[in-house]
């Protein structure tokens, strides 16, 4: 079976080959730099015991320095499987959610005819550069210099002139022996509808070639020098080469730059692409003219898990800012998200670039902001939340945004975030009643000037918080005995989202091992950066008297336990949840309402008692969160009590 043409490159975009090698291998994670998608590990190809094995993930290739196998993620199925190509294809494109295209009996024929297309585009190339030698360039010439390209640039980037005739590039190219259906086919040249003779595609333009990943050339943009021109920027329309919403500017030379550890950065057009490569940001790219896909979103998580979008700082840059993020929540997981950098007002990068230098742009790359941060700003900004309806509103609005994130822990994470965010918002703080002729000055008052005082939220985190980390610890502890367990409890760990960050660190490595034997899973971590974060959880008291991690263990009641400890977790958690949402406020409420906010609290134990325990069991001792939930509770009503003692 042949199969079409990009079907290949379609699949090796939305595949990792990281991922596919790292379900057959153990990779060295003191010698991997995950970040740059450059990994190590003992080959699979023949018994060794040091890291030979090397993957290169941004280039999509491996190669072994001890057997020299190498090859690309086909290849790698093929071997380890056992498999024929195609069937190694079927597996990655089942994975990858893509359908095994139907049986083409022309797929060699349009194979060979977008050979004949790349021919035709790279000859365009050449003419296009070679007219800007020309007088007739004059004005375009100009422009670029004053816009900072010397012939270095010029260079580096085939920029071309396409002159202002009705079809002087057509005429030339076919008079170089190239097929007039193909110059009309790679757009190029344009059959007028009345069956004409084809006229030229760029008219008086700038011409931006623009590559694919593997080099060829696939279209282009063009400039117009007319500033009466119907679109000052053209790009080719879609042929068997080109397709927008599926190519970036730059893509390979930018690949190459983020893998020597170089941000990338995503920026608006091309001359913005080219400032910022000129001013020594080689790892830029931008989309062809239009809002970025979500095919052009997977081809940057393939060079970058982090990719910076810098944007114009105009109300249209904000306007784009703010669709990315509608398109990017559904597609995010643990490891890819976005930043972004929104440059001053009425300013793009090359126009920063040329007024301040590099550094202005270091220094604001440098404080990107997270996705979290802008979304909490398109919900907030320029508005007032001065009634319970419009913050009720908000609520609405951020729930729903949250809910289109996909994976459950980074929802969560999503979620603490934004709690943060509208506590620092909403929360009443302590301030300075201003001193009065013959009255005294040391009284305070309710505002919302920086806090001076503990939150009651924070209070009840406060109170659970121990409780959350021993039972966190205990969850590891069982897991790092029986590394069995880890994956029929994968799912909940990964949701789990500690408080401690020693407990984080620890999850990420027992999620990442492949490593099933607990004597050297803990070697494994006694030898990498967490071997003070394992000493601090050994070093738990309650976890030297649990029965079934003495001796020789029990790997029964390990997983009893294990199931039971996730399941209060969780219950405790909801608890606390529940019980910092009806006490954001607490601070302001009047002795009147004290009543209502009482009920609401009490409320919120009984009912979380009653998921617990269906049956009716009221033995606080027996079930711990109950117990904890109560004794928070009423800790938190005596703190209000004494602050509005104080108050009064």
């Amino acid at each position: 079976m042949s199969l079409p043409p990009g079907f290949l490159d379609e699949l090796r975009n939305r595949t990792s080959l990281a991922q596919v090698v790292g379900r057959k291998v153990i990779w060295d994670n003191r010698k991997s730099n995950q970040a740059k998608g450059d990994m190590w590990a003992p080959c699979p190809f023949h018994q060794e015991k040091t890291a030979s094995f090397h993957v290169e993930d941004r280039k999509g290739f491996y190669y072994c320095f001890g057997c020299h196998a190498k090859g690309d993620m086909f290849k790698f199925v093929q071997e380890t499987e056992n498999v024929g190509f195609m069937e190694a294809v079927q597996l990655l494109a089942n994975e990858a959610g893509m359908p095994m295209p139907e049986r083409d009996p022309r797929a060699q024929e349009k194979a060979d005819r977008n050979t004949e297309l790349a021919k035709v585009t790279d000859a365009a190339v050449s003419h296009f550069r070679l007219q800007l030698k020309t007088q007739a360039a004059a004005e375009a010439r100009a422009y670029l210099e004053r816009r900072g390209l010397d012939q270095a640039v010029l260079d580096r980037f085939e920029i071309g002139f396409a002159p202002n005739a009705r079809d002087a590039t057509f005429q030339a190219l076919t008079g170089k022996g190239l097929n007039p259906e193909h110059l009309v086919d790679a757009n190029i040249a344009a059959q007028p509808d009345d069956g004409g003779s084809p006229y030229d595609a760029f008219r008086d333009r700038i011409i931006f070639p623009i590559r694919d990943p593997r080099g060829r050339c696939i279209g282009f943009g063009g400039r117009a020098m007319d500033p009466n021109a119907r679109a000052k920027y053209l790009n080719s329309r879609e042929t068997p080469l080109f397709d927008k919403g599926r190519a970036l500017y730059n893509h390979g030379p930018a690949r190459e730059a983020a893998g020597k550890g170089q941000p990338l950065i995503v920026a608006e057009g091309y001359m913005d692409v080219i400032a910022l490569v000129k001013a020594g940001f080689g790892a830029a790219v931008a989309p062809l003219g239009t809002a970025i896909t979500e095919d052009q979103l997977r081809l940057l998580w393939r060079i970058s898990d982090e990719p910076i979008v810098a944007l114009d700082g105009d109300k249209a840059g904000l306007r784009a800012a703010m669709r990315l993020i509608d398109l990017a929540l559904p597609m995010l997981d643990g490891g890819k998200s976005l930043r972004f950098v929104i440059l001053p007002e009425g300013q793009d990068p090359d126009d920063l670039l040329r007024a301040q230098g590099p550094g202005a742009m270091q220094a604001l790359l440098d404080k990107a902001e997270p996705m979290v941060t802008l979304l909490w700003r398109r919900e907030t900004e320029g508005q007032v939340f001065d009634s319970p309806e419009r913050r009720s509103a908000l609520d609405l609005r951020l729930r729903e945004a949250l809910k289109r994130i996909a994976d459950p822990g980074l929802r969560r994470h999503y979620g603490d975030a934004i709690a943060e965010l509208r506590r620092a918002l909403f929360r009443p703080q302590w301030t300075p009643r201003p001193w009065r002729p013959g009255g005294k000055s040391g009284g305070r008052t309710r505002g919302f000037a920086e806090a001076q005082s503990p939150l009651a939220s924070t209070r009840a985190k406060a109170v659970s918080l121990n409780g959350d980390v021993l039972k966190t610890g205990l969850i590891l502890a069982t897991l790092l005995r029986f590394p069995d367990l880890i994956d029929a409890f994968e799912d909940q760990l990964e949701r789990l989202a500690p408080r401690d960050p020693d407990h984080a660190a620890l999850i990420a490595h027992l999620l990442r091992t492949q490593i099933r034997n607990a004597a050297a899973l803990t070697e494994e971590i006694s030898a990498s950066s967490l071997r003070p974060a394992l000493e601090s959880l050994l070093g738990l008291s309650h976890l030297a008297i649990t029965p079934f991690l003495i001796g020789d263990g029990d790997a029964v009641r390990a997983a009893d336990c294990l199931a039971e400890e996730f399941t209060k977790l969780n219950a405790a958690r909801a608890i606390e949840d529940e019980m910092v949402e009806a006490t954001q406020d607490l601070g302001a409420v009047t002795d009147a309402e004290d009543h209502t906010l009482a009920f609401r609290l009490n409320e919120a134990v009984r009912g979380k008692h009653a998921a617990l325990h269906p049956k009716g069991d009221d033995n606080e001792e027996q079930f711990g969160e109950t117990a904890e939930a109560r004794s928070a509770f009423h800790q938190l009503l005596s703190t209000a009590g004494q602050g509005k003692k104080t108050s009064k």
